[in-house]
């Protein structure tokens, strides 16, 4: 049934103000709330904080204004040629006798359907439980070997290793090199889980994985707001840390991972502890041990004074302590003994010494006598000596050469 309009008969003559109300009512009625996708042309924000432009496609344009309350709650930063999408309702302005578009919202051409899926999505995933709570893993607090998803190029990987190597340096991180966004940027990161999870190479297989990317729009994080990440996460037997974008951004792949970080930086914060906190931490444990140790020892010798200190433990104390004076007694003997028979050996051994030094070839030499040697053997006697034969005199302070002139025999 069509709605009733005001109208006038053929024979009413109208003014200008009352064809235009007629029109007003009319178009007013029939587009309350509308969505326009086109292309922005004669942009221009007026000092007022209104903004105006107009929206056109191949055939046709119609002008738009975005009053100041709204353009401050925009999201995106409008342009001449950009394609957007603007919901809102037409309004008739009779001063000069042409119809706008009153925008509530505007968003960029191709984010609305993003939206639209990444909120069916979010309701079918919640109904799974991949956002329970009750579900998720808990991160280690010592990690040994960390398993790193990202771009291995950009300034993410290199905040993240500034932040790990500060911490934590003693953490080992392994780097699944992946693309972060793209056709085949989701297929890259859950392949990623799948290897840290699957892996039987010696050391790959981390005890956390944590999934990074630097901030970007709606479809940059495209990759992770789909169900192929969002199911690789869930399934994982690893607990994984998701670092997509800046604190602002929330991708569904955030939402099921067992722990969020803000930004890939704070990931590497959750992910290890800091060594100065675990070695003040360890200090103070040995502090509370030794105190308590320091406690029991100082109780059990209070306890056994006391019992040493009793009538019963009085005699058997005495004996003890008469026991250790011989015991001293026999200490001091033996030492001296010990010493006695020490001095005795240094003795012997000096008169042993005293007796090989009489003995030495060298302390006849220095009496006169000299050794004569003939092709490094020691001559004897004459038998062995011939005329021009070379020979060495061995004299006690030195070696002279000779030559034996004639031998001479008894």
């Amino acid at each position: 049934m069509s709605p009733a309009y005001p109208h006038s008969s053929s024979k009413e003559i109208l003014s200008v103000s009352e064809l235009t109300q007629q029109i007003k009512t009319r178009l007013e009625t029939l587009f309350p709330q509308v969505k326009i996708k086109g292309e922005i042309s004669n942009f221009k924000r007026h000092s007022s904080g209104h903004t105006y432009l107009t929206l056109k496609d191949e055939g046709a344009q119609i002008t738009a204004v975005i009053w100041k309350t709204t353009a401050s709650r925009l999201a995106v930063t409008l342009r001449d040629g950009m394609s957007v999408v603007a919901e809102g309702r037409l309004e008739v302005y009779p001063p000069s006798g042409r119809y706008q578009l009153i925008c509530t919202s505007i968003t960029e051409a191709g984010v609305g359907a993003l939206q639209q899926a990444y909120a069916e999505l979010l309701q079918k995933l919640a109904k799974r439980g991949y956002f329970s709570t009750e579900r998720k893993r808990a991160v280690p607090e010592i990690p040994e070997t960390i398993g790193l998803i990202t771009s291995p190029t950009g300034a993410v990987i290199e905040d993240m290793s500034k932040v790990l190597e500060r911490r934590f340096p003693a953490a080992r991180v392994l780097l699944y090199p992946v693309s972060v966004q793209g056709a085949n940027a989701a297929e890259a990161v859950a392949s990623g889980i799948a290897y840290f999870n699957n892996t039987k190479k010696q050391g790959h297989r981390p005890e956390v994985i944590i999934i990074a990317r630097g901030g970007g729009s709606l479809e940059d994080l495209q990759a992770f707001n789909g169900e192929l990440v969002a199911n690789a996460i869930y399934h994982s037997a690893l607990p994984v840390i998701s670092a997509i974008g800046h604190e602002t951004d929330l991708t569904i792949a955030d939402m099921v991972a067992d722990l969020r970080a803000g930004t890939p930086s704070i990931a590497a914060e959750l992910a290890v502890p800091d060594t100065g906190e675990l070695l003040r931490h360890i200090d103070n444990l040995q502090s509370r041990r030794e105190s308590l140790l320091l406690g029991k020892l100082d109780g059990a010798e209070r306890q056994v004074y006391s019992i040493c200190s009793s009538y019963a433990f009085n005699r058997p104390l005495l004996q003890m302590q008469h026991f250790d004076n011989r015991l001293n007694t026999l200490i001091d003997q033996m030492s001296r003994r010990i010493k006695s028979g020490y001095s005795e050996k240094v003795q012997q051994y000096a008169s042993t010494r005293q007796q090989l030094a009489l003995l030495d070839y060298r302390k006849t030499l220095e009496r006169g006598y000299v050794l004569v040697k003939k092709e490094g053997k020691f001559m004897t006697g004459t038998k062995k000596l011939h005329p021009a034969d070379d020979v060495e005199l061995l004299f006690h302070d030195g070696v002279l050469p000779a030559v034996i002139s004639q031998a001479k025999r008894p």
